[in-house]
C-alpha cells in the first residue's frame, strides 16, 4: 500500500487505500489500484530516480524512467555479463573446453586423485556415469578436504571451494533401472581462483567417471603457440576430445618432489562491501603429509604469484552523503547555512545517488546550521569637532571615529564598513593671515629658585596661511621680539640636606642580602653643594643605609663535620666526619651534586708501628695525636699518657735523623 492523495472519478471521491501495481511491463511508472477495487490509476509516468523497479529484482532501479539492471562490472543499464570463462563482457574466446573419462578398474582401496581443476576454471560438471557404491571427494590445493574427506560422507548440498560454489548431489537410495541411473556430480559454475583436487574413494567395483570443464588462457601463450598452456594436463587429452586419463597412482613417488607449493587460506578482504580484494596465502607442504613446512624446503623458482581475487561484491549499504556548507547567509550576527542531503549507494566502484527512501532507517543530517560569523559593529563619534588648526587661513578641524561592536566594545576598524566611515577632517577658514611676529607670554617662574636666573617664552613668525618661517623670521618685519629675559629669584639662603649614593650590590652571591649606600650631610646656596657635618642635618630624617636585596635562590651545599681521631696511633688508622647536604636555611636536601661530595673518611698514622711493643705502652687518652703534634711528649705526664703516641713520634724523629 502507498500514501497517495485521494482522487476525483465521475464526480466521486474516492477515499480508499492505494495498493502499488507490480509487474507490469512499465516498470517504471507509478500505476497503482485502489484496494477492493477493480480498476488502475497511473499516478506517474515515470518514479523517483532511484527507486527500485517493479519486478523486485535485486540491485535493479530506476533511472529516467527506464529500470536499469546493474552489469557484472557494477555499472547500472551496462548490459555487461559473464561469458562461459568467468569474464565479465567476454566473448567465450579466453578459454577452451577440457574433457576427459577415467576408466581405470584396477584402482586399490582408498582415496585417488584423478583430476587436478586448475584456476581459473568455469563451467565445471564432474559425473559418475552409473550409480556405485563409491564416492567423489574434493580436496583445496592445500590438502584442505572439502566434499567427502577424512572418510566421511558429507550429505549433498553447497559447498564452498576454490572462489566457487560446488553442487554436490548423488542418487538416492534404492532400487534403480537397469543401466539408466547416474551417480554422484559435482558441478560449479566458476571461475575457479585456486588449484583444487579431485578423488575417487574406493569400495568396490570402480565405475567409469567423466568430467568437463574449461580454463582461462593466457594471451603470452595464446600469442606464441596458439595453445592454451595451463596446468598439466594428461597425454592425449585435446581440446573439444573426450580422452582416457590413465591413473596416476602407479606414478613412482621419487621422481616427484616431496615439499611443493600450494595456496592456502584467503587474506582478509579489503573492504566489506562494494567490492573489495583478496589474496590467498602460497605456503610450503610436505606433499605425502599434507603438512606445512619452512618455506625455504620449496623451490623458491617455482613458487606461484600471488593471485588477487574479488570479494564482499554486494552492494554497499546506502548513506546520507552530506555536502559542503555554504557560506553564512550574513556578514555578522546570526545567520544561516545550507547543504545539499543525498541519499546514494555504491554499486562496485561506482557511488550512484538512489532514492531517500533507502536511506529511511538512517537518521536524516541536517540540512541546515546556525552561523555565526562575527559580532556586528558600527561607527560611532566620541569626540565634538577641535578647534582649527591654524589661527589664520585655511586649517583643518578633527573629531575621533571609532568602530564599536554592538556589544560596546571598541574594536578594529576593518570591523566597521570603510564605506559608511564618518568624516574626520574637514578644513576650516580662520581668514586672510598677517605675516608678523607671534610670541607666547613669559614663564610664570624664574630659572632659579634664588638669586639670578631667566624666563623664557616662544617667539614665531607666521606668514600667510599661517605657516611657521623659522627662527630667523626673514618675511616678518623687524627686529624678532626676544625670547628669554633676566630674572632674580631673590637672596639665597643656606639649607642642609641629605645627600644619598647610588646603592652597592649585594652582599650575596644567591638568596637574600643587604646592600648599602652613602649617606652624607650637604650644604647648598643656591647651585652650588658643600659636604658639611652630620649634625647639620639631624633635624631632618636621615634616609636608611641599608635596604635588603634578594637574589636568585641558593642552591644546596655539602657541610662537614671536623675529622674525628684517628682510630690508630700507627699502622693506618681511620679517620671519619658526618656530611650533610643542606639548604640555605640550613634544611636537610638531596639535590646537591654527588660528584663533589666531600669524603667521610680517610686514612691517617700510615707510619708502621715499632716492633718492639711494649705491652704497657698504650694511648691512655684520646687526644694523643693533638699531643704529639703539641710536642708535649717531653713532659714525662704526657709521655706516659700517651706512651705508644710518644714512642712512635721519635721513632720517626729518629729515622729521619739517621736518613740523613
Amino acid at each position: 500500500s502507498a500514501s497517495i492523495p485521494n482522487r476525483h472519478f465521475q464526480n466521486y471521491i474516492i477515499n480508499v487505500l492505494w495498493s502499488i501495481l507490480m509487474g507490469l511491463e512499465q516498470q517504471c511508472e507509478l500505476t497503482c489500484r485502489p484496494v477492493g477495487y477493480r480498476f488502475y490509476v497511473r499516478q506517474a509516468e515515470r518514479v523517483r530516480d532511484g527507486t527500485p523497479c517493479a519486478n523486485n529484482t535485486p540491485n535493479d532501479v530506476c533511472v529516467g524512467g527506464r529500470c536499469l539492471s546493474e552489469g557484472c562490472d557494477g555499472v547500472l543499464g551496462s548490459g555487461l555479463v559473464r561469458d562461459r570463462c568467468g569474464v565479465c563482457g567476454g566473448g567465450d574466446g579466453t578459454c577452451e573446453r577440457v574433457t576427459g573419462s577415467f576408466l581405470n578398474t584396477s584402482v586399490p582401496l582408498g582415496y585417488h586423485r584423478i583430476l587436478d581443476i586448475p584456476p581459473g576454471a568455469t563451467a565445471i560438471n564432474i559425473t559418475e556415469r552409473r550409480a556405485s557404491p563409491n564416492y567423489l571427494a574434493l580436496r583445496s590445493g592445500t590438502g584442505q578436504s572439502v566434499v567427502n574427506g577424512r572418510w566421511a560422507v558429507d550429505p549433498p548440498g553447497e559447498y564452498q571451494a576454490g572462489g566457487t560454489t560446488f553442487l554436490y548431489s548423488r542418487p538416492k537410495a534404492g532400487p534403480q533401472e537397469q543401466g539408466e541411473e547416474r551417480g554422484e556430480t559435482l558441478s560449479a559454475p566458476g571461475p575457479t581462483t585456486a588449484q583444487l583436487q579431485l578423488y575417487v574413494s574406493k569400495h568396490t567395483h570402480t565405475h567409469s567417471h567423466t568430467h568437463t570443464h574449461t580454463r582461462t588462457c593466457s594471451r603470452e601463450f595464446w600469442k606464441k603457440s596458439g595453445l592454451c598452456m595451463m596446468e598439466p594436463r594428461p597425454q592425449g587429452l585435446g581440446p573439444n576430445r573426450n580422452a582416457r586419463i590413465p591413473p596416476r597412482t602407479d606414478l613412482p613417488l621419487d621422481n616427484q618432489p616431496v615439499f611443493v607449493w600450494r595456496r592456502g587460506a584467503l587474506t582478509e578482504c579489503t573492504a566489506t562491501c562494494g567490492k573489495g580484494s583478496q589474496y590467498r596465502e602460497i605456503v610450503c607442504v610436505n606433499r605425502h603429509t599434507d603438512q606445512d613446512v619452512h618455506e625455504r624446503r620449496c623451490d623458491s623458482a617455482t613458487k606461484p604469484a600471488p593471485e588477487e581475487e574479488p570479494c564482499n561484491v554486494h552492494p554497499c549499504p546506502p548513506f546520507w552523503d552530506m555536502g559542503v556548507w555554504s557560506e553564512c547567509s550574513v556578514s555578522c550576527g546570526w545567520g544561516v547555512q545550507q547543504r545539499h542531503i543525498q541519499c546514494r549507494q555504491s554499486f562496485g566502484n561506482r557511488s550512484t545517488m538512489v532514492h531517500p527512501q533507502r536511506c529511511a532507517s538512517l537518521t536524516r543530517p541536517n540540512a541546515t546550521q546556525p552561523c555565526h560569523p562575527r559580532v556586528c559593529s558600527h561607527w560611532e563619534i566620541s569626540t565634538n569637532w577641535s578647534t582649527c588648526s591654524v589661527d589664520c587661513g585655511v586649517g583643518k578641524i578633527s573629531r575621533s571615529v571609532r568602530c564599536v561592536s554592538d556589544h560596546g566594545n571598541t574594536v578594529n576598524d576593518r570591523e566597521c564598513s570603510d564605506r559608511l566611515r564618518p568624516q574626520r577632517t574637514e578644513d576650516c577658514h580662520m581668514g586672510p593671515c598677517v605675516t608678523n611676529w607671534y610670541f607666547t607670554d613669559w614663564t610664570n617662574t624664574c630659572s632659579a629658585t634664588c638669586g639670578p636666573g631667566i624666563q623664557r617664552r616662544e617667539v614665531v613668525c607666521l606668514t600667510g596661511g599661517g605657516r611657521r618661517e623659522g627662527d630667523r623670521g626673514v618675511e616678518c618685519g623687524g627686529e624678532k621680539p626676544a625670547d628669554m629675559k633676566a630674572c632674580n629669584g631673590g637672596p639665597c639662603t643656606p639649607t642642609h640636606l641629605w645627600y644619598t649614593g647610588p646603592w652597592g650590590q649585594c652582599n650575596t652571591a644567591c638568596g637574600n642580602g643587604t646592600q648599602r649606600r652613602d649617606i652624607i650631610c650637604v650644604r647648598k646656596t643656591g647651585s652650588d653643594f658643600t659636604v658639611s657635618a652630620a649634625s647639620e642635618c639631624s633635624h631632618l630624617e636621615k634616609p636608611s643605609p641599608v635596604q635588603p636585596c634578594e637574589l636568585q635562590p641558593c642552591k644546596p651545599q655539602w657541610f662537614t663535620t671536623e675529622w674525628s681521631t684517628c682510630s690508630r696511633s700507627c699502622g693506618e688508622g681511620v679517620q671519619t666526619r658526618e656530611v650533610r647536604c643542606l639548604t640555605a636555611d640550613k634544611q636537610h636536601n638531596t639535590a646537591c651534586d654527588l660528584d663533589s661530595k666531600p669524603a667521610h673518611e680517610r686514612t691517617c698514622n700510615t707510619i708502621p708501628c715499632s716492633p718492639f711493643e711494649d705491652e704497657n705502652c698504650k694511648d691512655r687518652r684520646h687526644n694523643c695525636v693533638m699531643v704529639v703534634q703539641a710536642r708535649l711528649c717531653v713532659y714525662s705526664y704526657y709521655k706516659t699518657a700517651c706512651c705508644a703516641s710518644c714512642t712512635q713520634s721519635a721513632q720517626r724523629s729518629w729515622g729521619g735523623f739517621l736518613s740523613q
